[in-house]
């Protein structure tokens, strides 16, 4: 086992924490940029969103597929050629001159971007003894917030400097460096132990999970929660990039700082549910969220941003707790439990414009908000739903 603080644990979870970095900074970086997508494109929001979108589903989709593969495959191997796959098709996306094959490549990306999310934690929790696990992990689940965060605020700015596509390139760069680094310092893996690839057993354990009620009622309310969560930001920003706030993209990659009040969130997470059972605990959240999205409607920009900071600690105490609750409760196949989880996050995460929508076109950013609270009331339910069926 590698031991925590040995040069192996470094070396091992600094390769680990820069793949994270790279892989959400791609995922994430056309956010702030898609009031100018669809202005060069001519494309209604709702199009524009798609080029975001799209890799969100391409990642939730293959979550499954590589979590089996990897258990057939090995470790490494497998995350090496998602990753290669990922520099790739990032390079491509340099050379893109329509947004059909803008669309096309942000989907082959988000597919490899799959890789990483499926196979990290297998790989520590294999690897790594308990003290360097626990480290690795908090270190690991940093470099996804602060890869989301940074490939944001680079996108914006050299966006400000040039041209949108220009971010393509630096990513292309780091890329290809996060391939290095995993093959030169992540060892391979000896504690795996090969399993043939069951496509039936595979099926079986997410039907199994599927029909547990305190797993669905989770599935339904992160999936739900990111739904809403995620996609209130692609609308504020075609807000604030119109009248009377013209941001630049730049300063619209700066919104996306107020995940920093997410990381808070999930830090207390722990403390919270030691107070409160766990599924009251995620209801405090939704309730952050319902009340951060409401602040939001004030015509002051401050205002505004100070919403966002609220909605972004109250989801993310939600996904924490979640998150966790699904571990503590898959009596089996826990990978599959936890895999089916962010399968349902993902997937939430890219349908989510298609539901604001409707009400966007109706009402502009009010009716995002009233779009938002309704979904929250749901999620706000089902939470209720979890307590009392956990309380039984």
């Amino acid at each position: 086992m590698i031991e925590y603080k040995s040069a192996a644990f470094y070396r091992s979870c600094f390769a680990l924490c820069l793949a994270a970095i790279v892989v959400f900074a791609n995922l994430h970086l056309l956010q702030p940029l898609l009031p100018q997508l669809s202005r060069d494109f001519q494309l209604s929001p709702l199009q524009a969103s798609l080029s975001y979108t799209i890799a969100t589903l391409g990642l939730g989709l293959s979550l499954l597929v590589y979590a089996s593969l990897s258990d057939a495959w090995g470790r490494k191997s497998l995350l090496l050629l998602t990753l290669l796959g990922m520099t790739v098709s990032t390079l491509a996306l340099t050379q893109v001159e329509s947004f059909g094959a803008l669309l096309c490549w942000r989907a082959v990306q988000g597919i490899c971007l799959g890789g990483l999310p499926a196979i990290a934690i297998a790989w520590m929790g294999e690897e790594y003894s308990t003290p360097a696990l626990v480290t690795a992990v908090g270190y690991y689940i940093s470099a996804n917030s602060l890869g989301g965060i940074g490939g944001r605020l680079l996108a914006g700015g050299l966006a400000d400097l040039g041209h949108w596509q220009w971010v393509f390139w630096p990513m292309a760069l780091l890329s290809a460096l996060s391939c290095y680094f995993i093959w030169r310092y992540l060892p391979q893996s000896t504690h795996f132990t090969r399993q043939p690839f069951r496509l039936r057993q595979a099926l079986s354990n997410h039907g199994y999970h599927l029909r547990q009620p305190l797993l669905l009622l989770t599935y339904l309310i992160g999936g739900l929660n990111f739904l809403v969560f995620l996609n209130q930001y692609t609308y504020i920003s075609f807000v604030l990039a119109a009248p009377p706030y013209l941001l630049s993209s730049s300063m619209l990659g700066l919104l996306f700082i107020t995940y920093f009040s997410g990381t808070v969130g999930s830090v207390l997470s722990a403390k919270i549910a030691r107070r409160m059972s766990a599924p009251l605990a995620m209801a405090l959240g939704i309730v952050l969220m319902m009340f951060g999205s409401l602040v939001t409607l004030h015509s002051q920009l401050p205002v505004i941003v100070s919403g966002f900071f609220i909605s972004a600690f109250g989801f993310f105490l939600c996904h924490s707790l979640a998150s966790s609750w699904v571990n503590q409760h898959a009596k089996r196949a826990k990978a599959s439990a936890s895999a089916l989880y962010l399968v349902f996050y993902y997937v939430g995460a890219s349908i989510g414009s298609i539901y604001l929508q409707p009400f966007w076109q109706w009402s502009g950013w009010s009716g995002v908000v009233l779009a938002s609270l309704l979904m929250y009331s749901l999620t706000l339910s089902l939470a209720w739903w979890l307590w009392r069926h956990s309380s039984r």
